[in-house]
């Protein structure tokens, strides 16, 4: 795989992990009924109607929104942003680890815990590969 091609993968992983993220700004402005029935619908008993609970709901889907975001700027000329592209996916590796600790500490149902802290971790590790493997500048690359 010569460099234009492993840039062009780079770019593309990085654009689905940011869409990915980026639908969570939609999760902020979920109404509560409708989190309750997802809760409910995947085995997690009755939604706890708490004021942190919905705070934690909506922040937590906010912050996945604003790293999508991010995601998706740096995807537009990761050789550019070279180090952001390295931190993005040093985290994404870790993020992924812990939530995988998260889930199976919390008891999450089987399947999220199979595809959440995973999925993270593997585009992580993609990204980290891609972006080594990527030349340092625009130049290296040659005609384009």
């Amino acid at each position: 795989m010569n460099d234009a091609t492993r840039l062009r993968l780079l770019k593309i992983v990085l654009r689905f992990s940011g869409v990915a993220t980026v639908l969570g700004f939609g999760a902020v402005l979920l109404p509560v009924d409708w989190m309750a029935a997802i809760h409910e619908a995947i085995g997690l008993g009755e939604f706890p109607r708490t004021a942190v609970v919905d705070y934690l709901t909506r922040a937590s889907a906010a912050l996945y929104g604003f790293h999508g975001a991010l995601v998706l700027l740096i995807a537009r000329d990761p050789v550019r942003f070279r180090p952001i592209v390295t931190y993005v996916a040093t985290m994404s590796i870790v993020f992924g680890l812990m939530l995988i600790a998260i889930d199976l500490h919390a008891r999450m149902p089987w399947f999220w815990t199979l595809v959440e802290g995973p999925v993270i971790l593997a585009v992580g590790l993609v990204v980290a590969v891609l972006n080594r493997a990527t030349p340092r500048t625009r130049q290296s690359l040659g005609p384009t």
